[in-house]
C-alpha cells in the first residue's frame, strides 16, 4: 500500500474537498506540479485549469480559477496539501446546461469589454476566467473516465 497525502481544496464559499489521495496534479503559475506524499513543502500561486487528484486508480478533476497552494507536512505525520482557490468545482458539476450557460456568460463578458465605461475591470476579469476555464476544463473531462 502507497503512502497517502491529505488535499484539502478550499474556497471563500465553502471547503470542496478534503480527503486522502495517492497523488494530486495541480496548475500553477510556473508549471504544473504534481505531488506524493513526503513531498518538500512549498507555496506557490495557483493557475487556472483543472486539479486532478488520483486515490486508488480513481482520477478526482476539478476546476479552478487562481489562488495559492500550500505544501507542508501536517500534525498527523501527513503531507498536506491545502488549495486556497478564488473557484473551485468538480467536473460533475459541470452538467451540459452549466457549460452552456458559461459559455453565454463569457460571450455576454466579452461584449461589455468593448464597452470603455465598465468601471470593474477586475470582476470583468475574474468573471470570464472563470467561464472560459469551467468551459476549457468540462470540454477536457467530456469523454474521460472519473469519480463522481
Amino acid at each position: 500500500m502507497s503512502k497517502k497525502l491529505e488535499l484539502k481544496i478550499v474556497t471563500p464559499e465553502k471547503l470542496i474537498l478534503d480527503e486522502m489521495v495517492d497523488v494530486v496534479v495541480m496548475p500553477t503559475t510556473e508549471g504544473e506540479v504534481s505531488v506524493l506524499a513526503d513531498h518538500v513543502p512549498m507555496i506557490a500561486e495557483l493557475a487556472s485549469g483543472d486539479i486532478v487528484a488520483i486515490s486508488d486508480g480513481e482520477h478526482i478533476p476539478m476546476a479552478v480559477v487562481g489562488g495559492a497552494i500550500e505544501v507542508k507536512k501536517g500534525d498527523n505525520g501527513h503531507t498536506t496539501v491545502t488549495v486556497l482557490a478564488d473557484f473551485a468545482e468538480h467536473v460533475s458539476e459541470l452538467s451540459d446546461e452549466a457549460i452552456a450557460r458559461a459559455k453565454a456568460r463569457a460571450e455576454e463578458l466579452r461584449k461589455q469589454a468593448e464597452n470603455k465605461e465598465i468601471v470593474d475591470l477586475e470582476h470583468f476579469t475574474t468573471e470570464l476566467e472563470r467561464s472560459l476555464t469551467r468551459v476549457k476544463i468540462a470540454d477536457k473531462w467530456r469523454n474521460k473516465k472519473y469519480r463522481i
